[in-house]
């Protein structure tokens, strides 16, 4: 068995971080994105594995590497004919497929354990595919299943008026079928080739289509909100707690929190978990609150922090309280009583969001 990875597309709904940041390497607790996919699918033993790319990507291919790390072996494929949907994309990869089952995993979800038991599954009933659902409070916004008498009927993609509360994840399995199905559908009309729609045409040939429900959480982050949840999901489950930090005294350190070396805390500074902070970075007189990730080498005075994500080499000096944000790389966040004229400075890039 082999797997299938997406990492391109234009992300969109996290612009401005997306201009420059590839959607897939975005910190989530201190870690790409497109590592917790990594990480899930090495865990079934699976070894091969193809990552779906944009035409001309660079940044992917230097920040995860051949995948030796993970005992794998990466081979990038790049997306041809443009953002056509999920199914172009096991279209577009098939010469990497081969005959063979493959998991096909797309690489903006983030899921609470193993994925194992999908395959088991999947190998032990000799089925031709297998789709994971969870369950969402807004599952119009995903393929959702019409299910009857524990069999998948169809895949409705994105319906106004869903049938349940269950939303088609993002991980599958299947065996070479779904090459006929990938085949054969039709446009949507919103131009692409959905995968719900392939999923269906699965199921209207009378191909065995099993499915299994995500029994822990689920993340699929298309949203600021969602990668907010998704770091906060994350460091709650925190377990490496090694603190390598320079702690000055005074300084206080309470619950789940991960310190990395070279960073050093200092003056009245309160750390609260569950939270992370990354290599090199100062610290002082500040508050880091819960379910907070600040990468490698940011620089942290007189601010309180919780509920967000900052980003490397990111400067933070307002004297004010940040909730609920993502900080990007480089960015500075300083005083309006550092300057005059006194009043809100602000350079604003396309699609910004900012509250005063």
């Amino acid at each position: 068995m082999k797997a299938l990875v997406t990492a391109g597309g234009r992300a969109t709904r996290l612009r401005p971080i997306t201009y420059t940041t590839n959607k897939h390497l975005i910190p989530v607790a201190n870690k790409p994105m497109l590592f917790y996919a990594l990480e899930k699918i090495a865990e079934t033993g699976v070894k091969e594995v193809g990552i779906n790319i944009n035409p001309g990507e660079k940044e992917i291919q230097e920040v995860v590497g051949d995948g030796s790390r993970w005992g794998l072996s990466i081979t990038y494929i790049e997306q041809t004919g443009g953002p056509k949907g999920l199914a172009h994309i096991i279209k577009n990869a098939k010469n990497f497929l081969g005959n063979e089952p493959f998991i096909f995993y797309l690489g903006d979800n983030i899921i609470l354990g193993s994925i194992k038991r999908f395959v088991d599954k999947f190998v032990n009933e000799r089925l031709d595919a297998l789709l994971a659902f969870a369950r969402v409070p807004d599952p119009e916004r995903f393929g959702v299943p019409v299910i009857q008498d524990g069999k998948v009927l169809r895949v409705e993609e994105k319906p106004s008026q869903p049938k349940s509360n269950l939303a088609q994840t993002g991980i599958y399995i299947y065996d070479p079928k779904i090459f006929d199905a990938v085949e054969n559908i039709a446009p949507s009309a919103r131009g692409e080739y959905e995968i719900s729609d392939a999923n269906t045409y699965l199921i209207e040939k009378g191909f065995n289509v099993g499915y299994e429900e995500i029994t822990g959480w689920w993340k699929d982050t298309g949203k600021p909100e969602d990668l907010l949840e998704g770091n906060q999901l994350i460091l709650h489950d925190l377990t490496d707690m090694k603190n390598e930090a320079n702690l000055a005294p005074g300084v206080v350190v309470q619950g789940k929190v991960k310190i990395e070396k070279g960073t050093y805390i200092g003056g009245k500074s309160l750390i609260r978990g569950p939270a992370v902070i990354g290599k090199n970075c100062v610290i002082n007189d500040s508050y880091i609150g819960p379910y907070t990730s600040i990468g490698n080498n940011a620089k942290i005075t007189n601010t309180e922090i919780e509920h967000s994500i900052i980003f490397d080499n990111a400067e933070i000096k307002c004297g004010k309280r940040i909730v609920d944000s993502l900080i990007g790389h480089n960015a500075v966040l300083g005083s309006s009583c550092d300057s005059l004229p006194l009043g809100h400075k602000l350079i604003i890039g396309d699609n910004s969001s900012v509250e005063l």
